[in-house]
Parts: C-alpha cells; sequence; structure tokens
C-alpha cells in the first residue's frame, strides 16, 4: 500500500506535484508506480485530469526510469490547471534528485 511508502519513502516536492520514493527488495523488477488525488486537487473531472495528465508525464518518462523502485505520485492543488509539460518538467526533476533517471532509453 501506499502507507508504507509515505513512511519509509522519500519525497520530493513541487507546487504541482509531491513524488515519494523507495526502493524495492528485487532491483530487477520494472518500476512500480501510483497516483493519488485527493479531495483537495478539486471535483471529479479536475482529479481525473490531474490522474491523466501524471500518466502521460509517467508514460514519457518511463524508458529512462530506473527498475527496482516503488514511486507514488500525489497530486496538488495546482496539478489539473497546468499542461503535462510541466507535470513532466517537475517529474523529471523530482526523478533525477532521486537518481532515478537512466540515460535516454537505456534500461
Amino acid at each position: 500500500t501506499f502507507s508504507r511508502l509515505y513512511r519509509k519513502g522519500k519525497s520530493y516536492v513541487s507546487p504541482v506535484l509531491v513524488t515519494y520514493v523507495l526502493r524495492m527488495r528485487d532491483r530487477r523488477q520494472p518500476p512500480r508506480y501510483g497516483i493519488t488525488t485527493g479531495k483537495k486537487v478539486g471535483n471529479a473531472v479536475r482529479r481525473s485530469r490531474a490522474r491523466r495528465v501524471i500518466r502521460a508525464s509517467y508514460d514519457s518518462l518511463y524508458p529512462e526510469i530506473k527498475s527496482g523502485y516503488e514511486i507514488v505520485f500525489v497530486a496538488r492543488a495546482k496539478t489539473p490547471h497546468v499542461k503535462t509539460q510541466d507535470v513532466e518538467k517537475a517529474m523529471r526533476y523530482h526523478l533525477k534528485q532521486a537518481g532515478l533517471l537512466n540515460d535516454r532509453g537505456s534500461t
């Protein structure tokens, strides 16, 4: 569950996204991720948009993400109001800080 990541994981915060990262026991497994959108993000339409934007950003960065990690992305109030590129930029910054990004394309 996400609570283990919240407790033990390292967090990275920006105005549009919060990222929690935790290393898995089996380093060969592909990265696992989850998305949470709380009521503070807005109504159901806004929460869905936030999840969609986060998922699109993750999908574009996936080839660069190292295996063996669990990641949770938490949407913030600004998330549904910004473009996918802005979320991707924040996500890339968080993952780079966490040391999860490979050189482009190699896994």
